[in-house]
């Protein structure tokens, strides 16, 4: 018997999906040579993204 709730699914599908958009977030600016703007630490940082 499935013990997840819907409330729990839809909590796992919103995680998916924001998953999903910080992958293709990532690949559109690795494929347009742009820069990553990220908080760390308190500070604005621009990072270029990786392989």
């Amino acid at each position: 018997m499935d013990t997840k709730t819907k409330d729990e699914e839809l909590v796992d599908k919103i995680l998916q999906g924001l998953e999903l958009a910080r992958k293709r977030l990532y690949e559109y600016k690795k494929r347009n040579h742009h820069q990553l703007v990220i908080l760390k630490e308190n500070k604005i940082v621009r990072v270029k993204p990786r392989d």
